[in-house]
């Protein structure tokens, strides 16, 4: 079976010597097949070559300075006998070019040496002010004892990490230097698809080698926090915190990722957009850290089908699955089953433009979010909160499964359902609801079960069983009917097709 993985794009340290040995070995062929053309057609060729394709020299000249090689260390404890490795499986890796095992190069014949520093892995980076301060990636130097950063000049200097971020793949480092060349800083919002870029880096690492390419596609969601640049520039491990120029020779991102079959380069490959990491970079250098917003809710994407049967028209904006208890969507009102569709009044287009646009807002700023609920628009007010570290929702137990006071059976839907108690009420910090007692057919093909808790049905909010036979009755059997479900701290809806 073939895999896909997303693999960053940092090498090991010694990757550098098997990739000097393999150059090595390599031939340079030249043909003449250029001869081998009628005269016109070669002519031909020459001209559209002149016209249509760029030249990057000047631009190598001019941003190759500032572009830096960076080296990590780490301390090797002594006595651990599991880093002890022959001199012929070293061999194996350098042989074939595989990345070295992050263990020292001894033989079990000899003895634990003490403690010091051995190659972790190698990276890139580049200058982002005269003084000193070098952008590169979080994975780069992460678990990394020591820090090297060489200059194009061969000049060799042990960094400090400022800061790092992981959620953006983000890190500072500072070199003791004056008078460096710093990169110029572009605007990502002039990037435009099919655009001409070039990439700087150390692939396996050979230091400062060039490959260009053009813009594939711009804001591609392969994270959280990042709407990636994606571009068809060959990117190996190595390249990983590199610059990525555009053709006025600015810096539009940082080389991050590439999307592989086989872990190398596939014609894939994404970069951090720079304002973005410059955002980051600013904070990391005033604080050492990022501070982030939050809201406190759990959402999920609205699909075609859910966007045309709560009246949003299309699929679009960010469904709230969960809401954190005295979180501050909590306190503006938030509720499950709401869509959210604007953030301080600007259109949530999909589910992961919200958690950007929170996660770049100050906390303590007042903040308004427009959501649907039950077919109408509302404005919720809220402050913004801080993104503590390792910040995560704790799932509480599902309700109480004590016998229900009442039932009622639809057989269209295949439900039975019953009251809920005020314990379940207060557990789940819920106003109203019914609980499915059991669910068959129409409702578990849709996939409800017994524990959970209706809050919606066809739009409308169902509170007790009478609330939900009355939306029933208004509902229009002929087509699917979306019930909001809670289960446990989730709640998501789901489409219900009532049997005829």
């Amino acid at each position: 079976m073939t895999t896909f993985a997303w693999k960053s794009l940092k090498t090991r340290a010694s990757a550098a010597a098997s990739a000097t040995a393999l150059a090595s070995t390599m031939a340079v062929a030249a043909t003449g097949a250029s001869a081998m053309l009628p005269f016109a057609t070669a002519q031909a060729q020459s001209a559209a070559t002149a016209r249509g394709l760029p030249d990057f020299t000047d631009l190598v000249d001019q941003v190759g300075p500032s572009v830096v090689n960076i080296r990590t260390l780490e301390k090797v404890a002594p006595g651990d006998d599991s880093l002890g490795v022959d001199e012929d499986m070293l061999e194996f890796f350098r042989r074939f070019g595989l990345p070295m095992p992050n263990m020292p190069r001894r033989s079990p014949r000899q003895s634990p040496p003490s403690e010091e520093e051995q190659p972790r892995g190698v990276g890139s980076g580049f200058i982002l002010t005269p003084d000193g301060y070098v952008m590169t990636n979080a994975h780069v130097v992460e678990g990394a004892d020591e820090v090297i950063v060489t200059l194009t000049d061969k000049r060799e200097f042990k960094a400090k990490i400022v800061g790092s971020d992981k959620r953006t793949d983000v890190a500072v480092v500072k070199i003791d230097a004056k008078g460096l060349p710093a990169v110029r800083i572009g605007d990502v919002n002039r990037l435009k698809v099919g655009e001409w870029v070039m990439a700087i880096g150390s692939p396996f690492g050979l230091e400062n080698s060039v490959t260009a390419g053009i813009v594939s596609a711009k804001q591609r969601d392969t994270g959280d926090y990042l709407p990636f640049i994606q571009t068809d520039v060959a990117i190996n491990p190595g390249n990983s915190g590199g610059p990525l120029i555009n053709m006025r020779g600015e810096v539009v991102g940082i080389n991050s990722q590439i999307y592989s079959r086989s872990g190398g380069f596939m014609g894939i490959s994404f970069a951090i957009p720079v304002d973005e990491a410059i955002r980051v970079s600013d904070q990391l250098r005033a604080t050492g850290k990022v501070t982030r917003g939050r809201i406190g809710v759990q959402i999920g994407p609205v699909t075609k089908e859910i966007a045309e049967s709560i009246g949003l028209g299309k699929a679009q904006g960010a469904l709230v699955s969960a809401v954190e208890p005295d979180s501050p969507a909590a306190k503006a009102g938030v509720e499950a089953g709401d869509v959210i569709t604007k953030f301080d009044g600007k259109p949530i287009d999909k589910v992961s433009d919200l958690p950007r646009m929170v996660g770049n807002t100050k906390p303590g700023t007042h903040s308004t979010l427009s959501v649907l609920r039950r077919g109408k628009n509302k404005d919720l007010n809220l402050v913004i909160a801080e993104v503590e570290p390792d910040d995560a929702a704790k799932a509480k137990a599902p309700g109480s499964k004590s016998s229900p006071q009442g039932t009622i059976i639809n057989k269209p839907l295949g439900l039975t359902l019953g009251e809920l108690t005020a314990a379940q009420r207060k557990e789940l910090a819920i106003k109203g609801g019914v609980r499915v007692v059991a669910a068959t057919d129409a409702a578990a093909r849709a996939g409800l079960r017994e524990g959970d808790v209706i809050l919606q049905l066809a739009n409308v909010e169902v509170t007790d069983l009478k609330s939900f036979e009355a939306a029933w009755a208004k509902a229009d059997k002929a087509k699917p009917v979306n019930v909001l479900v809670r289960r446990g701290e989730w709640a998501q809806y789901v489409l219900i097709r009532p049997a005829r």
